[in-house]
């Protein structure tokens, strides 16, 4: 029996699928800058594996303590969690071309310093690593944040390549994000 189709399918953020597209192989080093809950934190670790690292990054201590208890849960020993204020010039705690990837997902729009935050991932990053920038799209504002807080493709274009990064591609996140590649 064939299931019907409604023809009204929401697309949301599927963390596991946007990581598949990337170029992210066992043993990288990545960064989730703003890392929340871990939505994208559990699949990163998952795929760099044991001989990988990634560093959970957030200034919320009890986000930070719920991604250490759910790592020991799932036997993942490649996290490491950090308490940072990644608006301040060093504030990741990272050392400077340490990164395969950096990863900042639906945090610029909550943030003042955007530009400090960008100009943070640049300097973690290796040489030809990269930045996945996921941001709310502007288009469809029923749902998550106010319009007047979501940034536009264009300035966090003009904010990355201020800050000496090339733009790779942009991929499809969701029906309410996008996502740009960025590239040191």
């Amino acid at each position: 029996m064939e299931e019907e189709k409604t023809g009204f399918e929401i697309k949301f953020i599927n963390p596991r699928a946007v990581i598949t597209e990337l170029e992210i192989i066992p043993g990288m080093s990545v960064a989730d800058f703003g890392c929340g809950t871990g939505y994208f934190t559990f699949p990163l670790a998952e795929k760099v594996k044991q001989t990988g690292r990634v560093y959970a990054l957030d200034i919320l201590t009890d986000k930070l303590e719920a991604i250490e208890s759910q790592a020991k849960l799932l036997g993942l020993s490649n996290l490491i969690t950090k308490r940072v204020n990644l608006e301040v010039i060093n504030g990741s705690k990272l050392e400077e071309n340490s990164l395969d990837w950096v990863f900042l997902v639906n945090m610029l729009f909550q943030n003042k310093n955007k530009e400090v935050i960008i100009q943070e991932a640049m300097r973690v990053l290796k040489p030809g690593g990269k930045i996945l920038i996921i941001e709310w799209d502007e288009k469809d504002a029923s749902f998550g944040p106010d319009r007047t807080l979501r940034i536009s493709r264009n300035k966090i274009s003009e904010l990355a390549q201020n800050s000496g990064l090339s733009m790779v591609k942009e991929i499809k996140i969701s029906d309410f994000h996008f996502g740009i590649i960025f590239e040191k």
